[in-house]
């Protein structure tokens, strides 16, 4: 029975009903001090669970399948890859065979390895096992009758092991409809930032514990000193209560989780010494296995039945398997109470008999008094090991352990450099910087240091300061190992490119003269448009064609890692260009491999460039649900600092639509290096609302500021000489209109030359190029730059006192703006249309009915359309099947419709190629 406890039992309770009644899923981390009851709450919660509704009467349920699944994080397992997810998931280990091959594959790796198999890695993504955990768990939640929910437990939380902890986060922060509730419990000050909810249990009040020691037989005095040393913790209550050795004028009070601890060890001190030593080899050993602990006893010269004193004294539990603590704090006074020969001695008999190399190395460690190459070298074997199995966070720990062994310093220089590596890939930034910073006063290495310096630049790429970035990745490259040196250069020649470190660029050309992206990137820089967009243009057709993208020539047929990243490097290149049709080609291919293959780290920067292709060709309903989902898997993947950019992408969408409270809340989440994105969005908004002033200021500014070279300053020339000309200084634009249209007759693309014919037919005021950029715009992917033009054109057309002929362009253009939501350019279109002698109002067209939909629900939508089951959506989206039917069954009703069979007349997969949301065959 539980005191005090009624308020947090009510708030699980109402977890579990909603999960058992709505099919909701629920997590939740219950948080406090040693001692304060989060393990018996949760040992009450699998109670009420276990007992909410009968399992089918012919016998226990098929496969394995039960309510609750536990685990306990174990401090000495907290370096073992996976050792918390192979306690909670062995149960039903059976179940795996119904997850899809990636996924089953990737939990084979993580169950396997413990019992002695291989553990191969089953990917290239950490993230693949979390997703397998959330299909796992769905579909452990699918009871045959129906009942539920499914009960996952997770006591001392902070003392799982990082792969684990990351997997069961991802798999939380994704629940939705499947009738899982997942309660974590933790201390306070550990197991942070895990971004759910919350549920902080605080000592008992004193009618409570006066009722929790109620039972004991003491004196009053002694009850009544007890419930005030112990000051409301559950645990204090009852240890202080039994050991009865309390007076009622007793010294003043420790802490209680000191006063406990103490408790504890005065009851171990009063045992024989071969129990002491029995426990201390359990406390060392930590996991609970029985084989090693005996063969380290056997060694020392005790024995099992040496326990007996410790289980009269219920200090711990024997069962046949397994030798358990009844609470960590007796775990911790029994290592820390014993001296440190003792512990040496006992870890290095532990190390001596373990039958695990991950466990041989962790004793080792723990025997060693001091610097030890061999033991450093186990470490770092063991890292590799956890490297291999994609659990960066724990290969980490093990390289900073070994690195504290090491002896040698480059030699610990070099494994500190492999731990921030690591750590960076784990997406903890400063953690990551402190271990480089560390490697470095170790180290003279060039090659050490210049491989340190990648580490500084990625950190500070993803804190926001891709300009700093670019100038440590071309300063060091020339010291990196050969097979670094050109990777560098051109990723800092991109970074200095997106962010306006134009010497960066320059000098990576200087450095690598045979690299066409970095050569076309700094001849654009340069204002060479002539050479660097034919450079740049025979690489991405080179990638759409299966070619290389990076080299001087085309090489041999590249890995899948290459040619991934050859993908993502040409779609990005293809928007410096302007290359709309080849960016969204290769940005879709790349997601619908990320997701084919289980890439979901790789994905937010992946889906960033296929949503700003989508913006460019007018997609802006599915630019939205990209970006929804590339920010909910950065929260999901622990990386919640790429937020800000991955919205910045949609400030041309708020300010197309004349939102500017949207924008101006977008660009204020956005870090320095997409200040171009968030001055270009602004001076567009300036521009639809009519404030040319302050729009031709905003835009002179980027015409002469440090990015003006970039593809987004170059289309704000077109802003900016419709700006200049509405406010009677057109001369302002000229320079940058001869700029942009120097760069989109070097490229070709349709809509850039027919922006250009735009302009200038604004500049001259003449009607013929207006005629010849309507012919260009049929050939494009630009709806929101063809409806300008068309507005600019039957403007001109109605002051030439053609109003017949205005007529025509001036309706199309508020067809694609009133489709666009473009509020402030559809207004204008209108006025236009009625000084033409028409009534402004275009016939009324259908809603879309789309746009009912949330981001999530169109992407389910589209999929269904096309055919796909709910399977098969949940694997390609990260989610489960149930939450996949439950999005469908909210937008059934949004959609006029009751099936998924109608959904075949509805037009919602038309674009589902270019959303890489289609699997290639």
């Amino acid at each position: 029975m539980l005191y005090g406890r009624n308020d947090e039992q009510a708030r699980i309770t109402s977890l579990l009903a909603d999960a058992r009644d709505h099919r909701r899923s629920g997590a939740l981390v219950l948080r406090g001090e040693a001692g304060i009851g989060k393990s018996a709450l949760l040992a009450e919660t699998a109670l009420l669970a276990e007992a909410a509704e009968p399992l089918p009467p012919d016998g226990p349920p098929p496969d394995g399948a039960s309510r609750v699944l536990r685990v306990t994080g174990v401090e000495a397992e907290s370096g073992i890859a996976f050792a918390g997810l192979t306690q909670l998931l062995w149960p039903v280990r059976d179940r795996l065979d119904v997850l899809p091959p990636p996924q089953a594959a990737a939990l084979r790796s993580a169950l396997e390895r413990l019992d002695g198999g291989p553990g191969p890695a089953s990917g290239r993504d950490p993230f693949t096992t979390g997703f397998a955990v959330l299909t796992l768990l769905a579909d452990l939640a699918d009871f045959p009758d129906g009942s539920g929910p499914l009960l996952c437990l997770v006591d001392d939380a902070q003392w799982l092991d990082s792969a684990t902890a990351e997997a069961l986060l991802f798999a939380a922060r994704r629940l939705a409809a499947e009738g899982v509730v997942m309660l974590f419990a933790a201390r306070d000050d550990a197991f942070t930032g895990t971004g759910l909810p919350e549920l902080r249990l605080d000592r008992l009040d004193r009618d409570a514990a006066e009722r929790l020691v109620a039972s004991r037989d003491l004196a009053p005095a002694v009850r009544a000193r007890v419930v005030r040393e112990a000051a409301g913790n559950p645990l204090a209550l009852q240890e202080l209560g039994a050991t009865g050795s309390f007076r009622p004028d007793g010294p003043d009070p420790l802490p209680v989780a000191d006063r406990v601890l103490g408790s504890f060890r005065d009851q171990i001190g009063r045992l024989p010494e071969s129990t002491r030593t029995m426990l201390l080899i359990a406390a060392a050993e930590g996991r609970g296995h029985m084989p090693s602990q005996l063969g380290a006893a056997r060694a020392l010269g005790v024995s099992l039945a040496d326990l007996e004193a410790a289980e009269r004294a219920r200090l711990v539990k024997v069962t046949g398997r397994t030798i358990e603590f009844r609470h960590p704090l007796i775990r911790a006074a029994s290592y820390h109470g014993a001296v440190a020969a003792r512990r040496v001695a006992v870890h290095q008999a532990l190390a001596d008999t373990a039958d695990d190399l991950d466990c041989r190395a962790r004793h080792r460690a723990s025997a060693a008094l001091g610097p030890d190459e061999d033991v450093a070298a186990d470490l770092r074997d063991a890292a590799e090991r956890a490297r291999g199995r994609m659990a960066h966070a724990t290969a980490a720990s093990l390289y900073r352990q070994a690195a504290d062994l090491t002896p040698d310093p480059d030699a610990r220089a070099a494994r500190l450099g492999a731990a921030a590596s690591l750590t960076l890939q784990a997406g903890r930034l400063d953690e990551a910087e402190d271990l480089a910073v560390q490697a470095e006063k170790l180290t003279r290495d060039p090659a050490e240091r210049a491989r340190l310096a990648r580490v500084h630049a990625m950190v500070e790429y993803e804190r926001g300061d891709p300009r700093a970035a670019a100038r440590m990745l071309v300063d060091h490259a020339a010291d990196a190992a050969p097979g670094d040196h050109a990777a560098m250069l051109r990723t800092g020649a991109v970074y200095g490119w997106t962010s306006g470190e134009l010497p960066a660029v320059l000098r990576a050309a200087e450095l690598l003269p045979g690299d066409r992206t970095v050569q076309g990137l700094a001849a654009l820089a340069g204002g060479d448009h002539a050479r660097g967009v034919p450079l740049l243009a025979e690489l991405i057709d080179e990638t759409r064609g299966g070619g290389g993208a990076a080299g001087a020539l085309p090489g041999p047929r590249q890995s899948v890692e290459n040619a991934r990243g050859d993908r993502v490097l040409g779609a990005q290149l293809a928007l410096v260009i302007g290359a709309d049709e080849a960016a969204l080609d290769l940005a879709a291919a790349e997601v619908a491999h990320s997701r084919r293959h289980g890439l979901i780290g790789a994905l937010p920067n992946v889906l960033q460039t296929l949503a700003q292709a989508q913006i460019a060709a007018g997609l802006h309903a599915d630019a939205e649900a990209t970006v929804a989902e590339a920010i909910a898997l950065a929260r999901d993947t622990g990386r919640p600092h790429r937020e800000g950019r991955l919205g910045a992408v949609l400030s041309r969408i708020a300010a197309i639509e004349g939102d500017e409270s949207r924008l101006r809340e977008l660009i204020a989440g956005a870090p320095p290096p997409h200040g171009g994105l968030a001055d270009s969005a602004l001076a567009l908004l300036d521009l639809g609302l009519g404030r040319y002033d302050d729009a031709l200021r905003r835009l002179d500014e980027i015409a002469h500021g440090p990015r003006r070279y970039s593809t987004g300053s170059l289309l704000s020339a077109a802003d900016q000489v419709e700006a200049a000309v509405r406010s009677g200084q057109p001369d302002l634009a000229r320079p940058a209109f001869a700029r942009f249209r120097t760069w989109a007759e070097a490229g070709g693309q349709p809509w850039a030359l027919a922006v250009a014919l735009h302009c200038e037919a604004l500049l001259d005021d003449s009607e013929e190029p207006y005629a010849r950029a309507i012919r260009l715009h049929d050939q494009s992917m630009r709806p929101f730059e063809r409806a300008r033009t068309e507005l600019l054109y039957g403007e001109w057309l109605r002051r030439a006192r053609r109003r017949s002929d205005a007529r025509v362009p001036l309706r199309s253009a508020m067809e694609i703006f009133e489709r666009l939501r473009a509020t402030p350019w559809l207004e204008r279109a209108r006025a236009e249309l009625r000084a033409t002698g028409e009534s402004g109002t275009a016939a009324p067209t259908a809603p879309d009915l789309l746009d009912r939909l949330t981001p999530q629900e169109l992407q389910v939508v589209r999929l269904a359309a096309s055919g796909t089951s709910s399977r098969e959506i949940a694997a390609q989206l990260f989610l489960s099947p149930r939450t996949v039917e439950y999005h469908l069954y909210k937008a059934y009703p949004k959609l006029g419709i009751s099936s998924r069979k109608e959904l075949s007349r509805l037009a919602v997969t038309n674009v589902a190629a270019a959303s890489g949301q289609g699997i290639p065959r």
